[in-house]
């Protein structure tokens, strides 16, 4: 059975952005190709069980196994050596990605606090998009008592758009709440 929203893209989406934007082929239209979750952990510097509890967590909310990410270069300002593990972070694609992004969208971001949309400033300029989410406990998968620590997370989705407009309008009308932008 496909997923509810890839459902939803292969019967409305793709119809709705080749018209909008004029494709000649369906296959120009933009697809999500994939959704990077990263957390950084910087207290990971002088407690290493840090690391393994945000892995734990972003495997339990992602439902598929996250791994650590390792510091590049040594910054001694921070206590920082090359190679130490400084936070987590999990790849998601096809199905798994597409059942997570409902999940988001559905029942993690409705329950932020005082929840008014997604800015629209996230976007890179190449058509990917980066949410911050500031606690990991909007999952429901995560339970308030098991945690000692609130951390957030960076959730970027990558696209093949070539211009942010085409990236908004995809992630639109697959269902991202974004916040109505009417500041004049």
């Amino acid at each position: 059975m496909l997923p509810r929203i890839k459902e939803k893209y292969l019967n409305d989406v793709v119809p709705a952005l080749k018209t909008k934007f004029d494709y000649k082929s369906i296959m120009q239209v933009p697809k999500l190709t994939k959704i990077v979750i990263n957390k950084g952990i910087g207290a990971a510097v002088s407690d290493k069980k840090m690391v393994d509890v945000g892995v734990e967590e972003l495997t339990t909310i992602s439902g598929q196994k996250a791994v650590p990410t390792i510091s590049k270069k040594a910054i001694s300002n921070f206590k920082l050596r090359e190679n130490m593990p400084i936070g987590a972070k999990v790849t998601l694609r096809g199905d798994r990605m597409y059942e997570f992004l409902d999940r988001l969208i559905t029942v993690a971001l409705p329950r932020v606090r005082d929840f008014k949309g997604i800015s629209d400033k996230g976007f890179d300029g190449r058509g990917n998009y980066t949410l911050g989410v500031k606690e990991q406990i909007i999952f429901p998968e995560i339970s308030i008592d098991k945690i000692n620590r609130i951390t957030g997370m960076d959730i970027t989705f990558v696209t093949t758009a070539n211009t942010d407009e085409e990236a908004f309008e995809l992630l639109k009308a697959v269902g991202m709440p974004f916040a109505s932008v009417k500041n004049n």
